[in-house]
């Protein structure tokens, strides 16, 4: 492990020339003044005054190699379609989107909302926004129109990019009816909406708002878009993560560090060159299919698999069969996604021929011992697990084969990527925590590049939400507990806060409770994350009605479940709707009135729940439990 030790220590200890280094590997149109400026803590700035443009890198630096090479593979087992899109046909694609979104008015800083699943389309949306230098946001289209209002409100886009529908194992999920829903509940709406429709349900256009992309996209063929140049500290994006207050948070990017980390974290990390294959089963409204779907394998010169569907349609198989077909070099998914496989064939891991894969990644959610062995054993491939965050961008514990082959141990993800300054610290002192002690885990400004540069809009929040919660020291807090053993290899134990992890998607409970709440049968609820053998985490709902009669009777119960699971569907999407409703006659609580949830949630997990000398009322605890049987 020592060059591994070694690489991380000087990452951290010679920034400026270790970064220097990295920038190499993007183009710069104007050389940065300086690696860092770190005179604010905790802002970071990296590679000051150098311009550069993430569609650039992506895209226009690999046409004179690789034109007629894949870069952009489409597969949709959803409407059975497939098409492969050469560099230069990327490059056309993106140069009329960039034009439609330039006609539309939008320039420099002006922001661009897309709500869409897995077409190209998208990924078109998202490079012609960087070309112009345009803010794109990405809402992932399991969001209802309560979510996609705030987040329209909070960006302010001058316009909004969607489809008609997408499709989810096999059920088409209209798209334009929440989003109008949304538009009516926003304070200040977007004058423009463009519509990619894809002819899966159909749609009343809004006259004067609603513009047909297909349209637009004819009359620019053959466009050309010079890039906008951006300084490198400029935004390139904003994606809203959950947080603990029930508004979400806008996680700003930048460009110039952004490109630098992405671009040295597919040698690195993913042990890759250009002109592999790179295959990530994440969706694009997730930070995982922005870095790593989109710009990372891009801008490493890769072809990158855009995947429309599930993992076991149309077998269990399908994830290995695209391996095959495209020669897949390096594969990035979820343990949800490998969970769902052990209940298929174990015989269907072996039906492919899979020589040119190198590993499997997974991210997104804790990787259980049990599962790591069953696929590793399954595919005979090595599986890297890796942590991270919608904040960090890209890896924070991590495998580096690309530095040095290290064996990996089933149930971590290894050790600190270079660049984050990991520790272990105490949630009560502040100080740093020895081997086998369980702690928060922890980064030591700057951040590096590629991580969070403010939340948009709000740069006190960002300060208050991540520096202040660790006494006695400015560090970034990531929410999750975690240790490192003796030899040094990291563990990650949960969450330390009320965001839950459900098969990959990071959920605010409190996002929940305000939902279940604003049905007028509920005087409160508490919403807890509690363990699962397929997601990770699931959420459970506690309510305590203004009317007990109504769930006397299993059927009056039941009626009034189903009523508020509706509810939170409509307001907050399927992602966010509850395993359970349980109701109870009261809520565990201190004397202060603060919900013990940690102690509901060992009480959902068959755990004892600990010290309980501050409740008020112990009947409240007993009747979480006797809801649950």
């Amino acid at each position: 492990m020592q060059k591994t030790r070694d690489f991380h220590y000087r990452s951290v200890h010679d920034r400026d020339a270790f970064w220097r280094e990295q920038a190499g590997r993007v183009h710069w149109e104007t050389p940065f003044e300086s690696v860092l400026d770190f005179s604010r803590p905790p802002f970071a700035k990296w590679f000051v005054g150098g311009q550069t443009n993430l569609c650039y890198n992506a895209v226009d630096r690999w046409l004179p190699t690789q034109a007629d090479k894949p870069a952009l593979i489409w597969v949709s087992t959803e409407v059975e379609r497939e098409r492969v899109y050469t560099r230069q046909e990327v490059y056309e694609e993106v140069n009329a989107a960039a034009a439609v979104l330039r006609d539309l008015g939008v320039g420099r800083g002006d922001r661009v909302l897309l709500y869409m699943p897995m077409v190209p389309e998208a990924v078109f949306t998202m490079l012609a926004c960087a070309r112009i230098g345009a803010v794109h946001s990405v809402v992932f289209g399991g969001f209802a129109s309560v979510n996609l209002a705030q987040r329209i409100d909070d960006a302010a886009p001058k316009v909004i990019v969607c489809t008609d529908a997408g499709s989810r194992a096999g059920k088409v999920v209209p798209y334009k009816p929440l989003l109008d829903r949304a538009l009516a509940l926003c304070k200040t709406p977007p004058a423009s909406v463009v519509v990619f429709d894809r002819g899966l349900a159909p749609f009343e256009p809004v006259a004067g708002r609603d513009l047909d992309y297909a349209t637009l996209r004819a009359a620019q063929r053959g466009a050309r878009v010079p890039v906008t140049w951006l300084e490198s500290s400029e935004p390139s994006y904003i994606l809203y993560t959950s947080g603990t207050t029930g508004k979400p948070k806008g996680v700003q990017r930048d460009t110039g560090g952004y490109a630098v980390a992405l671009a040295s974290s597919m040698e690195y990390l993913f042990n890759g060159k250009a002109g592999d294959t790179f295959f990530c089963t994440s969706d694009i409204g997730w930070v995982v299919g922005h870095s790593y779907i989109v710009y990372g394998p891009l801008i490493g010169g890769q072809a990158t698999v855009l995947y429309e569907g599930t993992p076991v349609r149309p077998d269990g198989a399908i994830l290995w069969k695209l391996v095959e077909q495209f020669g897949v070099n390096t594969l990035f998914s979820a343990p949800t996604a490998v969970r769902v496989l052990k209940r298929q064939d174990p015989a269907l891991l072996k039906k492919h021929d899979l020589s040119t894969l190198r590993a499997v990644y997974l991210a997104g959610e804790p990787l259980d011992e049990p599962t790591a062995q069953w696929i590793s054993e399954g595919l005979g491939k090595p599986i890297i697990d890796n942590y991270w965050q919608t904040e960090s961008g890209w890896p924070i514990l991590s495998a580096q084969p690309g530095v040095e082959h290290v064996p990996t141990r089933f149930g971590s993800p290894s050790f600190p990527v270079y660049g984050f300054d990991a520790r272990i610290v105490s949630e009560s002192s502040g100080e740093d925590l020895g081997p086998d002690q369980k702690g928060v885990v922890a980064i030591v400004p700057p951040l590096p590049p590629g991580a969070m540069s403010t939340i948009w809009g709000d740069d006190e929040r960002f300060v208050q939400t991540y520096f202040t919660s660790i006494p006695g020291r400015q560090v970034y807090s990531t929410f999750d507990w975690g240790l490192v053993d003796a030899d040094g290899y990291w563990f990650i134990l949960g969450r330390t806060d009320d965001v839950i992890n459900v098969a990959g998607h990071r959920l605010g409970t409190r996002e929940i409770e305000e939902s279940v709440n604003s049905h007028s049968g509920i005087a409160e609820c508490a919403v807890v994350g509690v363990a699962d053998a397929l997601k990770g985490q699931v959420a459970m709902a506690f309510a305590v009605l203004k009317n007990p009669a109504a769930a006397e009777t299993p059927e009056g119960a039941k009626q009034l479940e189903a009523d508020i699971m509706r509810l939170v569907e409509d307001q907050l999407g399927a992602v966010a709707r509850p395993a359970r409703i349980r109701f109870v006659g009261a809520l565990p609580k201190t004397r202060s009135g603060k919900v013990l949830r940690r102690a509901i949630v060992a009480v959902c997990e068959g755990r004892d729940p600990g010290d309980l000398t501050t409740i008020e009322d112990p009947t409240a605890l007993e009747q979480i439990k006797e809801s649950l049987q």
